[in-house]
């Protein structure tokens, strides 16, 4: 219990930094911003209360808030993000046989872990279309945001196959 949340601190701020200090510098096609940040919801312990879940989905939103000056855009959509988390995982069916889990490449299986992880990375719409706050654009900001989440889901998915080597 206590080695869990120890790694999931470590987590949180390794993934806190690495997205404000590196990422959020890093644009691919000049507008593409991975938010690799939302692996710390997709890799939250299944036996996490949902309240739980949505506090610290709520802190790790307004810890990058913070850095990126974005005034709670990153905290309303890993709010979203944690409260489809726990129904997610058991439409998916994984928390029926065992409720002592992470959720994982390994636990889940490939194909159940990027449906998982696709899902959860819509988070990326509810960022752009926030920050866009207009529909005169819709294509653009949806094309932009799918961009990101693509890149973003490659990214998690590389993680995963390196974790699980």
């Amino acid at each position: 219990m206590l080695q869990t949340v120890i790694q999931n601190i470590i987590r949180f701020v390794v993934l806190v930094l690495v997205q404000v200090l590196v990422l959020n510098h890093v644009q691919f096609l000049g507008f593409v911003n991975p938010y690799v940040y939302v692996l710390f919801i997709l890799s939250l312990p299944v036996r996490t209360p949902r309240w739980l879940t949505l506090v610290l989905s709520f802190g790790l939103g307004m810890a990058v808030d913070a850095f990126a000056d974005t005034l709670g855009l990153h905290a309303f959509a890993c709010v979203l993000a944690g409260f489809l988390r726990d129904p997610l995982v058991k439409l998916l069916g994984a928390g029926d046989d065992n409720n002592d889990f992470t959720p994982s490449m390994a636990t889940l299986g490939m194909g159940n872990y990027v449906k998982y992880a696709s899902v959860l990375v819509v988070h990326h719409l509810v960022i752009y279309f926030l920050e866009a706050f207009t529909l005169a654009h819709f294509f653009d900001t949806l094309w932009h945001a799918c961009l990101a989440s693509a890149v973003t889901l490659v990214i998690v998915l590389g993680l995963q196959l390196i974790k699980r080597r």
